[in-house]
């Protein structure tokens, strides 16, 4: 049984009860959505987690990014990231560890917050291959798979997976004039294999297996776009969308046996082509739920990539977009510190909410009315309350003690909204 299982029979499961009260929409469009593919519920049936949609109709999620990598490795702060990114609005946490302790990390990151846990399998698979003293071009396909079910039992909720990197867009790949060429690690992974063994990648070839195990647990895929553009000179080229053209005939496979799918897109896209790069998705996978990295609009931000990121977001989750992955300013240089996580976070939430504003969402004009309110009253605390970081609007309110509350420092006794206060 799966969501969309259940949904396909007309049946409504407690998980699309949450996520239709959260929305404050009705559940039977949630049914609908959940049936047609247009909206995901990821909760792994061995789970027991808050439900949380992501898809048509729904307000923009949030995921973020955390674990541990093969240089540094410390669980206490990727614990602590996982909580503070939750703490600050992530709707869902990856956990993207790739050190020799990965599967504890996995394990007590899972126990410690309460929202969706996805991974990318393919890592696990290339810390065994590295593990037994080989290379990842090396890796037995019997350890991919593994990997995947051991994930599965062990209640991961989505998983990316590179399903889309076959043999034929490898090898054109080659012949293509790509600035960065391949910057997806598992994308890398795979699309080196297949050219060391001149094999088919094996989850293109064994793709019903996988739709098995995800029907057995109730996993989302997540399709990975692992020939994404690594920079805005490589965006929308061939590769890009051919792979996407295959991501899109696996999509409706999926949603043909009742399996919930996501397709992941680019993350370095210009400006002027990210919506056209929504709309391509949406048309070519079914309007399975579209979620993007970003996408970076600008490569010349290093340390302010976060800004960069939330900007091509908001444009994106305007244009169709259902599922922001964060970007910290840490992006491209090191392992993100707690304050990048929330700084990612809070960037891509304000991105969320200005693209739900956009598209007319009630949930989220309803927040921006209450904000009105309470600036135009000085409800100070309410207006802390209702920020996206309650910390730093009081830190700055209180950095100039004043003795009237109907005024900031900024404007003083010439506070348009005092002067007015009853007029108007």
């Amino acid at each position: 049984m799966t969501q969309m299982t259940e949904a396909k029979k007309g049946n409504i499961t407690p998980e699309m009860e949450i996520v239709a009260k959260s929305e404050k929409i009705d559940v039977e469009k949630i049914r609908l959505g959940v049936a047609k593919g247009t909206i995901v519920i990821p909760k792994n049936v061995l789970r027991d987690t808050d439900a949380c949609g992501i898809g048509n109709g729904l307000t923009t999620k949030v995921n973020a990014n955390i674990g541990s990598s093969s240089k540094i490795e410390d669980i206490d702060l990727e614990l602590k990231k996982a909580k503070i990114a939750v703490e600050f609005g992530a709707d869902a946490v990856m956990d993207l560890s790739t050190g020799p302790n990965l599967l504890e990390f996995r394990k007590k990151i899972m126990s410690a917050i309460d929202v969706p846990i996805g991974t990318v399998p393919m890592y696990e698979a290339g810390v065994i291959t590295l593990n037994k003293g080989n290379e990842i071009i090396d890796m037995d396909e019997d350890d991919i798979f593994k990997a995947i079910l051991n994930q599965a039992k062990d209640g991961v909720d989505f998983m990316t997976l590179h399903c889309g990197v076959n043999k034929d867009v490898v090898n054109k790949l080659q012949n293509q004039n790509r600035v960065m060429g391949i910057v997806s690690r598992g994308g890398t992974f795979l699309a080196s294999w297949i050219l060391h063994n001149d094999k088919e990648n094996p989850l293109f070839k064994n793709y019903d297996y996988l739709l098995e195990i995800a029907l057995e647990y109730d996993i989302t895929l997540s399709l990975g776009d692992g020939l994404r553009p690594g920079c805005l000179s490589d965006a929308s080229d061939t590769p890009q969308i051919q792979e996407l053209v295959t991501l899109g005939t696996l999509v409706k496979r999926a949603q043909d046996v009742g399996v919930q799918t996501m397709v992941e897109g680019p993350g370095h896209v210009p400006l002027n082509q990210v919506r056209s790069n929504m709309e391509i998705q949406k048309t070519l996978c079914y309007g399975a739920p579209f979620y993007v990295l970003g996408p970076i609009v600008t490569d010349l931000a290093p340390g302010y990539d976060h800004i960069s990121g939330a900007i091509g977001g908001a444009i994106a989750a305007c244009s169709g977009a259902d599922f922001l992955c964060y970007v910290t300013p840490a992006e491209h240089l090191t392992l993100p510190s707690l304050e990048d996580v929330k700084e990612g976070v809070i960037a891509s939430k304000i991105a969320a909410q200005s693209a739900d504003v956009a598209l007319g969402l009630d949930i989220a004009w309803d927040k921006e009315r209450q904000m009105s309110k309470a600036r135009k009253e000085f409800n100070w605390d309410k207006q802390f309350d209702l920020a996206f970081d309650t910390v730093k609007p009081r830190h700055y309110r209180n950095k100039c003690k004043l003795d009237d509350d109907e005024m900031c420092a900024m404007c003083g006794e010439y506070c348009a909204v005092k002067i007015a206060k009853g007029d108007f």
